[in-house]
This record gives structure tokens, sequence and C-alpha cells, in this order.
């Protein structure tokens, strides 16, 4: 019998009653761990994260809940290697990928505490200036406080780190607890680096809680002040916005969901060899960074018709060079998918996105390193291609979360904005060229369907952070069909977490509040 992981609610850990779901290697097939989740009282528990770690966190300033995001993160780096072993055993990821997850929630950790220390001694924020509503001196000042609640992150499968860290951060900095939902499949290293930080006695009790596991009723246990923040699918999505914590108490809820992102190669750039290849390479690395299971990764990628087959045997070439399969095998760049039911969603998005597109190249040709294919959740980088993008619809609107993408050509830029929009919202959109006017005006051109536009010039050939790559410091989320949420862009995250009011008073009562 594989060991249970224990949940932290209510300010101790305690086991589920029912016989939970195993965790198991996606390459291997064995058995590591066990989930469960069942008769846990979510609402005493929940109940304990508002009283108590609500009522410690605000008691606290900014810079003393920065303090502890900053001890925090030191606590997670000196464990770093056993989250590596259980990303290795439980992601099927290979170091670099694991390394992404597990050292980009502990630099998110690190860029809030550094912010909140800026913030200084105060338990407020304020909102802009005093506006005068009368000839007399009485004044109007628009304040953001905590939210007297707590914030309930539910988060996907693909970060079981950096999905925990950049929620909870602005979060606690914010001084609002946190209970996190990881996703069951991979929950053990969510589950690890709770246990670690709250063993350690670094936060307040009530602070940090996870849940693992399906339990019952968990947006039951919402009450009217709290908060949701979700990463998953839009169906998911659809349920939550329509439950009744959300529709009714209007829980804030805050949600990132599908994203059908872009890469848009510009039509002054189709014949320069140096900005075709800074396409080439960013395409390659977002099918195959871990194994194209990122909500941010490239879906679609747009060149001009011209550009069409060059760009289609340089991708290929590139592919065909990827070695997949156990990933503690030292020649394998791209590990495993999650697991055996994310294998098959990915077999089964290919199969209806080869309805309307060909292959250019196809990742059923890579032969598996140190993997059984009948066991082994592994999937080769597969590029499609349409001629014909105005023919083209499943291809705007289906996500195969793998390393999968179709190669799309484009007849000018009006065309091929158009083409781009037909996603209806995406997390990010990358745009290449050389020339700093036209990719300027491409990227305002797209701002209002994107969350984040990435632009790479030549002069940023080694410098840029990567179309996938969620920085603190910008902005993560989308309109349209990604969810209509955001999260991080520095202190903005930490509206979320904050209710604006506006206070109606005297000057000298604006100025008794605290030193502006």
């Amino acid at each position: 019998m594989t060991d249970l992981l224990p949940n932290h609610l209510g300010g101790r850990w305690q086991a589920g009653t029912g016989a939970g779901s195993v965790l198991r290697d996606p390459v291997t097939g064995e058995a590591l761990v066990r989930v469960d989740a069942e008769g846990l009282d979510l609402a005493a528990g929940f109940a304990h994260a508002r009283e108590v770690g609500g009522a410690a966190l605000r008691a606290l300033t900014y810079a003393e809940r920065a303090a502890l995001l900053g001890r925090v993160a030191e606590c997670l780096q000196a464990h770093r290697a056993d989250y590596e072993a259980i990303a290795t055993a439980n992601s099927g990821t290979v170091r670099s990928d694991s390394a992404i997850d597990i050292d980009g929630g502990i630099y998110t950790l690190g860029q809030y505490a550094r912010l909140g220390a800026g913030l200084g001694e105060r338990r407020w924020l304020p909102d802009g200036e005093p506006a005068r509503l009368a000839k007399a001196l009485f004044e109007s000042q628009h304040v953001q406080v905590p939210v007297r609640g707590l914030a309930l992150c539910i988060n996907a499968f693909n970060f079981p780190s950096w999905g925990l860290w950049e929620k909870a951060a602005p979060a606690l900095l914010s001084g609002v607890p946190v209970v996190v939902k990881p996703a069951s499949a991979t929950a053990w290293l969510t589950q690890r680096m709770v246990r670690d930080v709250v063993d350690a006695g670094l936060l307040p009790e009530g602070a940090l809680s996870v849940v693992c596991g399906r339990p019952e009723g968990l947006l039951d246990a919402l009450q009217p002040l709290d908060l949701l923040s979700f990463t998953g699918s839009a169906d998911t999505a659809a349920q939550l916005r329509a439950h009744r914590a959300v529709a009714r108490d209007s829980v804030r809820v805050n949600i990132e969901a599908d994203s059908v992102n872009a890469a848009w190669l510009l039509p002054g750039a189709a014949g320069d060899d140096a900005v075709l290849d800074l396409l080439v390479r960013e395409v390659v690395r977002e099918m195959t960074v871990k194994s194209g299971q990122k909500c941010t990764a490239i879906r679609r990628i747009f060149v001009p018709a011209e550009a069409y087959d060059r760009v289609a045997g340089a991708i290929a070439a590139r592919l065909a060079k990827t070695t997949v399969g156990n990933p503690r095998h030292p020649d394998v760049r791209m590990g495993a998918l999650v697991s055996r039911a994310q294998w098959q969603a990915v077999q089964d998005g290919l199969a209806r996105l080869r309805s309307e597109a060909g292959l250019l190249h196809d990742g059923a040709g890579h032969a598996l390193v140190d993997a059984d294919p009948a066991v082994a959740c592994c999937v080769g980088p597969t590029l499609l291609g349409l001629r014909d993008a105005d023919a083209g619809r499943l291809v705007h609107d289906t996500e195969v979360f793998g390393p999968v993408a179709t190669l799309l050509p484009f007849r000018d830029t009006a065309h091929a904005l158009d083409q781009i929009r037909r996603g209806q919202g995406s997390l990010v959109v990358s745009v290449y060229g050389a020339d700093p006017s036209e990719v300027a005006a491409a990227a305002l051109a797209l701002a209002d369907t994107h969350g984040r536009v990435h632009a790479v010039t030549p002069d940023v050939a080694t410098l840029h952070t990567g179309h996938g790559n969620v920085m603190p410091q910008s902005l993560h989320g989308g309109p349209g069909r990604a969810g209509g949420g955001e999260e991080l862009g520095g202190l903005r995250a930490l509206n979320f977490y904050h209710r604006r009011s506006a206070l109606q008073a005297s000057r000298a009562v604006l100025d008794a509040l605290a030193p502006r």
C-alpha cells in the first residue's frame, strides 16, 4: 500500500477517510503515493483559516509579511533536491523542465518579498489621490484593504510548484490566508512544499492550508468575502462560475483557462535569416519544454505564405533531433506527459486537428529512450500544417495540451491579424521582426486580445525571457476564452486580494489615517 499524503486544514495535518487516488510515475507506471480528502470538515477548516490565519496576517505590516515570504523561499531552496526528485517521479519532467517549475516558484516568492519590503510599515494601501467633494475641505480618499476572507486556489497539474506560489505569494503579502487545492495527478510536490513550510513554523497558524484529492463540497464552504482563483480548463471554469458561491454570493473569482497562443513572423521578416531563426528556435522550445504542457505554449505559428515551406522544414529538422523518453536518462531532452489520461487527451486532440491539417513532422516517429511505449505517457513533438488558414476552424479553437503546434500561412498583415484573433483571446502572442516600428505597431494591434505580447527582435536575441515564460513582473492572464483573469504583474497582483473603498471625510481625518 502506498503512503497517503495528509492534508493540512484547520491548523493540523489530517488524512482523508477514503481509499484515495494513486499517483503514478508517468514513465514506469510505478505507484508513488495516494491522495484523499474524503471526510474533511471543510467548513471548519475554512473558518479556521479566515479567523485565525487571516487575523494573524492582517496584524502584520506589508514589510513583515514580505519578510515571511523571504524565509519561505529560503526554506524551499534548502529542500530543492527533494523537490526535483518528486518532479521527476510524479511529473515525468527532465531536470531543466523541473527547474522551470521549482525555481520559478522560488523566484516568484523572492520577487514578492522584495516588492513587499518596499511597501513599508503599513497595513493598507492608498488608491490614487484625494478628491475634493465640496468647497470646504471634505474629500474622498480611495483605499485598498486586505480581503477579510480566504483565497481558495485551485491549480492545474502542469506547475505544482509555480502554480502554488504565483498565487500564494501575493495573497500572503496582501494579508489573506490561502487554501490550495492542487490537481490530484501531481499533488505530491505541492503537498511536500506546504509540509516543509508548515513544519518549519514560518507562517502564522492557518495562513497556508492544502487539500489534496477530490473533496466533496469544496466550493460550498466558501463565503461571500472569500476569493476563488482557478487555473484549468474552460469547461471546469464555466462550472465554477455557475456555482452558488460565485453566482449568488459574489465570491470574487479569477480564471485562467484555455488558450490557443500564437507566434507571428512579420511580413517584413520573411527573408531575414536571423529573425526567422529566432522564431524557429522559440517554437521548438515551446513545443518541447514540459512536453508542451504549458498554458502559454505556442499552438499556432503564422508566417508569410512565401516562407511557409522554409519555416516548416526548419522546425521539423530541429524537432527531429529531440530525444523523448525516461527523464532519468542523460540523453533524453523531453520527458513524459503527466498521466495516461493526459496521454489519451493529447491523442484525441491530435486526431481532431489532423481532420483538417496535415503532418509536417510526425511525433510518432520518435523512438522512446529507456521507456516502454505501452506504459510510458510519452508523446513525440508533432508539427501540423494547413496551407489554407481561412479554411481552418479546429486549429483556432482546439488547444492540444501537449507537444503539438500548427503552421499557418497569411497573405498580408490584415490577414494575419484576422487569423490570430480567431483564437478569441489568448494568454500570450509573440511577434518576430527586425523593424522596431513594424514590431511596435503589431504589438499594439494585438494587445486588446492578449494578456501579454512578447516582441522579439535581433537586439534581444539572447536577452528575452521567452514566449511561454511567465515572469512575476508581467501580467499573466488573458481575455475571452483565456478566462478573462489577471495574475502577477508585480504589485498589480495585490489588487485581487484587496477591497477598494472610498473614505469620505475631512482632510484632517484623512491625514490621521497614516502618513501619505
